[in-house]
């Protein structure tokens, strides 16, 4: 055997090689220390020369964000919870800001803030990192918005209508729908082009499960990413989740694609930003929110556009969602966000309760950009919807209080009843544009006035049926083209007479 002095010489003589060959250099470590900590913000002093939005890294490996920066001591965000650290525990800075994921990889994936995996599945094989925050594009970088984003809503799709490359707010109490229009015009891209992105801020697990869920069941899940910053989430994690969102949504607007981003809700965001702000004792302005609060928006929604042709002509559609309190449109964040977009979708607590769902109130709801981007089919038919209904509104509240009218009144009531039940729709049934028109034109041409008020959700839930199996040349031409020529106006007329005299035998049975 061997002796054990051997074995030691040789190794001291392969050590002494191994530590000649080693080339010592000077490292330097930009290196802190925690003196406070609480509620997801840190103060650090002993990093001098910390950037702004410089990521930091603390000993337990946890990421800050540097938010508040002077000459003894910085500002820093956890972006996780960060239960291992204490006053005292090192924080280290690495000279590097935020960046996320972005990639085909991305899509049917539901991550977290900072891109990680929230859904069990394997890592995401991330084609490059982009920042969260970048600039917007310029305006010699951009286009007129000229083509439709459908939502399949047909209250929206023909007096409300959206383009690619809008900022659209939709706007409205708690629990009046808002959620459910933006699902809806996702689940209405199933049959598009587009990739949607979703990020909730400030969501319960439970409301965001649900959304996932419908999409999964109802819409095309694997054109989707959804971004996670949920109501336990820490509020450096929430605040930047729209900004992460926006990135990976700008991937595919600069590959030349359509992109629609969801933001659940820029209130709960805003929410945030005070509270991170007043802790870091940044002075409080209005309703004790920081004076920059409108510049965080304006910056996050100002990266929406349409690209010229130069830059691929790709678009990015941002829908942001904010709640009011009371039906307040002129509370601080509801006035900053409606300033800030090209027209804001309101729902009325109201009209909800009252069961017209989506509860859309169209005489305070506006699209500034999205008239010039309507299909010439639906715009011809829809041109006089809105005034008519707006007359039906004004004339129902008088009937209500037992005035009487004259024949010419109660017609226009019958049929401003009947409009409104068009409007009418279920969640999570999107309609096509070639449907929507074919209901318009119904409307519009008088032919529902005769069917009982009752029989107008049956006339509804069978039309598209109906319609691929009495002119499916008709509707398809009005679905590629947006245009009702005059052969595709008399086949639809044609199948909408047949349709409800069919019904009406029904009805007078059953009466």
């Amino acid at each position: 055997m061997k002796p054990l002095r051997d074995d030691l010489a040789a190794w001291l003589t392969s050590a002494r090689r191994q530590l000649h060959d080693i080339e010592a250099e000077p490292t330097f470590e930009h290196v802190g220390l925690v003196e406070h900590i609480g509620d997801g913000v840190a103060t650090i002093s002993g990093l001098p020369w910390t950037r702004l939005d410089e990521l930091l890294r603390f000993a337990d490996g946890t990421l800050g964000l540097a938010s508040h920066v002077d000459e003894e001591r910085v500002g820093c965000v956890l972006l996780a919870a960060g239960e291992a650290i204490t006053a005292g525990s090192k924080v280290q800075g690495t000279g590097e800001i935020i960046r996320v994921p972005v990639g085909e990889a991305l899509l049917g994936r539901v991550v977290d803030s900072l891109g990680m995996p929230l859904d069990d599945g394997a890592p995401i094989a991330a084609l490059r990192r982009d920042p969260i925050d970048q600039p917007a594009p310029g305006i010699v970088d951009r286009d007129l918005v000229a083509q439709p984003l459908m939502t399949g809503l047909t209250v929206i799709d023909s007096m409300i209508p959206l383009g690619r490359g809008q900022r659209q707010l939709i706007i409205g109490d708690r629990k009046t729908g808002k959620t459910a229009v933006a699902v809806d015009t996702i689940i209405n891209q199933r049959s598009s082009d587009v990739i949607c992105v979703y990020a909730a801020v400030g969501q319960k697990g439970s409301s965001v499960n649900r959304v996932i869920d419908a999409v999964r069941e109802h819409g095309a899940f694997e054109r989707c990413i959804f971004v996670v910053g949920s109501a336990d989430a820490p509020p450096g994690a929430q605040w930047v989740t729209p900004y992460a969102a926006c990135t990976m949504a700008e991937y595919f607007r600069d590959q030349g694609k359509d992109v629609l981003l969801v933001i659940d809700d820029l209130t709960k965001h805003a929410i945030v930003y005070r509270q991170l702000s007043l802790l870091l004792h940044q002075p409080p302005g209005r309703e004790a929110y920081p004076g920059d609060v409108f510049y965080i928006h304006a910056r996050l929604l100002e990266r929406a556009a349409k690209l010229g042709d130069r830059l691929g002509g790709g678009s990015l559609t941002a829908l942001p969602i904010a709640e009011t309190l009371a039906g307040n449109l002129t509370a601080y964040i509801p006035t900053n966000l409606i300033s800030i977009t090209d027209g804001q979708i309101y729902l009325e607590p109201k009209l909800f309760y009252e069961g017209q769902k989506p509860a859309v109130n169209v005489g305070m709801s506006v699209s500034r950009v999205g008239g010039q981007t309507q299909a010439p089919g639906m715009k011809t038919i829809a041109k006089a919807l809105r005034l008519k209904y707006a007359q039906f509104l004004e004339l129902e509240v008088f009937t209500r209080f037992g005035a009487m009218v004259d024949e010419r009144t109660k017609r226009t009531i019958e049929h401003g009843r009947r409009i409104r039940a068009i409007l009418e729709q279920p969640e999570y049934r999107p309609l096509s544009m070639a449907q929507q028109i074919a209901l318009l034109l119904a409307i519009d041409e008088g032919k529902l006035d005769a069917l009982p008020l009752a029989r107008v959700e049956t006339f509804k839930s069978r039309l598209g049926a109906w319609l691929k199996e009495r002119c499916p040349r008709a509707l398809e031409r009005v679905q590629k083209s947006g245009q009702l020529g005059d052969e595709a106006r008399e086949d639809l007329l044609a199948a909408i007479d047949a349709l409800v005299a069919e019904i009406q035998p029904a009805t007078r049975e059953a009466g």
